[in-house]
């Protein structure tokens, strides 16, 4: 009997020294992008700092390239508690906090520095505050870059060059509002479609930043690309709502924290792009043109129209305030 009781004892203790073990917490990251991409270099840099600042608390795993599928879809998985985090671009976030949408308006914003300092400062950090509402929690603003447009059919140099286009925009009725206004087709779709969509010739382009053009390989289906700077494209890492609610005031604290960490690594990886991305897809063989100033000027206007809708879904007052923002 002494023997047994014993024997429980020490079988009760190997449990308990296994328990820690058992206890780790699996966060599961999903993005639309390569690892190489500025989502990987991010959801790296993400990784890392959880892991500096919780030990073995946390363990990652990555889905790259839509392994968990659309981002629609990832963040319905985070609402339901079935993906933890992810990185994910401003598109699909109007969908769940309609307020995101006016960070895509198009020449909404000058440059970069004038961006980032919109969405770091209180404007970005209210609408970061909405996410709660809808079962998810926003963690910090990240980045694409400027949107350009890239097409198999001709240069684009005015508004009458994109009449008829049948180019890609997210699910975004920002875009779609303005590409509307100058003429063009288009047809909003999920980044898993593209490629193929692109090959097939069921559309003839698509916009979207340098970092992702460059990361995709873009020059591979397009033969033209326009460096036209008509929408900034803000990103977001997020995570569950029930998951964060899990956590402790200390390891969010952690979380928070790597959050920055992580736009910084992608925020660097955008500029580094923004440098080099031009002269690279040069090097692949894409014919490249950039509008000037006055090229721009003609495209605002021809979509001076959509402004009107854009007041009245945002409010002229919100839209001002980051237009004239200091």
């Amino acid at each position: 009997m002494m023997f047994r009781f014993s024997g429980f004892v020490a079988a009760g203790a190997i449990v308990a020294a296994a328990t820690p073990a058992l206890a780790q917490t699996e966060v599961k990251i999903g993005y639309a992008l390569a690892p190489d991409s500025h989502y990987g270099v991010a959801a790296k840099a993400f990784e890392e700092a959880v892991t500096e600042q919780t030990g073995d608390a946390f363990t990652f795993q990555h889905f790259p390239s839509s392994g968990l599928g659309g981002e629609r879809e990832v963040i319905e998985g985070l609402q339901l508690g079935t993906v933890e985090a992810t990185i994910v671009s401003s598109g699909t976030l109007a969908n769940f906090v309609p307020d995101t949408g006016v960070f895509d308006i198009p020449f909404l914003f000058r440059d970069l520095e004038h961006a980032r300092a919109v969405l770091d400062g209180e404007i970005g950090e209210e609408i970061l505050a909405k996410f709660a509402d809808v079962g998810l929690h926003g963690l910090a603003w990240g980045e694409q870059g400027f949107r350009h447009i890239t097409n198999n059919r001709n240069a684009i140099e005015t508004p009458a060059d994109v009449e008829g286009l049948k180019i890609r925009t997210m699910e975004n009725p920002v875009h779609q509002a303005a590409f509307n206004a100058m003429g063009a087709a288009p047809t909003p779709m999920a980044w898993p479609e593209v490629i193929s969509s692109l090959q097939q010739g069921v559309i003839d382009g698509q916009e979207n930043p340098l970092s992702v053009i460059v990361s995709v390989k873009l020059d591979e289906v397009q033969e033209y690309l326009t460096l036209s700077g008509h929408v900034y494209s803000p990103a977001m890492l997020l995570v569950s709502k029930p998951f964060w609610d899990g956590l402790s005031d200390e390891q969010k604290e952690a979380f928070e924290t790597a959050a920055d960490e992580a736009v910084v690594a992608m925020r660097g990886f955008v500029d580094e792009v923004e440098t080099t991305g031009v002269e690279t897809l040069k090097e692949r063989g894409m014919t490249v043109n950039e509008l000037s100033a006055e090229q721009k000027a003609q495209f605002q206007n021809e979509i001076s129209s959509a402004y009107e809708g854009y007041y009245e879904t945002y409010g002229k007052d919100l839209v001002d305030s980051i237009v004239n923002f200091e």
